[in-house]
């Protein structure tokens, strides 16, 4: 055989580039995610292309997958728009975050650590001092890296990837307001580090479900 004497360690696999139409479909998520590209917007597959430096192959490939995902709408006779949400999928969208979130948070009071509390009180503290510095960029980046630390010390990597894509769609549409929020991330914090997996749970349940209050529609969207 070719490879024999040969040390395993010695022989390394090639690394695959990306695929073209891999780059599209992360490059349009991104615009998307971003509002660079807003709901209700028309993507014209030419215009894409040209921006993107490609054919407009991968640019359908990509809008096909981003379809699939709720990401675009592709109308017969009329193209792709960047997909604009209804009323209804709206609360549904923020349902099944209610039950995510407070499911991460029974689950990070069962198994808590010290390392993890202290990430989390970190983070709180970060957020605090935003707020306190009117500093909204920096409050809502702390705010969503608090819950996304939540949902990590669950230790479940499916509820983990399913939280994960509903809060994208969530910040995709709509801005959160985070100046009254750290309060109850002190009670979850103070649950977690109690091993008070049915207090985190409440805690959790009352602060996801009143989250829909504060996340007022960007502009031009839905409520």
């Amino acid at each position: 055989m070719l490879f024999n004497g040969l040390p395993h360690e010695s022989i390394s696999k090639l690394e695959r580039p990306i695929p073209v139409r891999e780059q599209v479909y992360e490059a349009l998520r991104k615009l998307i995610s971003s509002q660079s590209l807003h709901p209700g917007q028309r993507l014209v597959e030419s215009e894409l292309a040209g921006h993107l430096g490609v054919s407009r192959q991968p640019v359908r490939e990509a809008l096909q997958r981003l379809n699939s995902e709720g990401w675009v709408d592709l109308r017969p006779a009329q193209g792709a728009f960047v997909h604009e949400p209804t009323g209804d999928e709206t609360d549904q969208l923020f349902g099944v975050r209610v039950v995510l979130e407070t499911e991460a948070a029974r689950l990070a009071a069962v198994g808590s650590c010290g390392e993890g509390l202290e990430r989390l009180d970190e983070l709180c503290a970060r957020g605090e001092a935003a707020v306190a510095a009117d500093d909204v960029e920096t409050a809502v980046i702390a705010n969503a890296t608090f819950h996304a630390c939540v949902v990590e010390l669950a230790g479940n990597a499916v509820l983990a990837q399913l939280a994960a894509h509903v809060e994208q769609r969530v910040r995709r549409y709509f801005t959160p307001i985070v100046s009254q929020a750290w309060a109850e991330h002190r009670e979850l914090i103070a649950a977690i580090a109690a091993r008070d997996d049915a207090r985190a749970q409440q805690v959790m349940r009352a602060h996801t479900v009143d989250a829909r209050t504060r996340f007022p529609p960007r502009a031009g969207q839905l409520t």
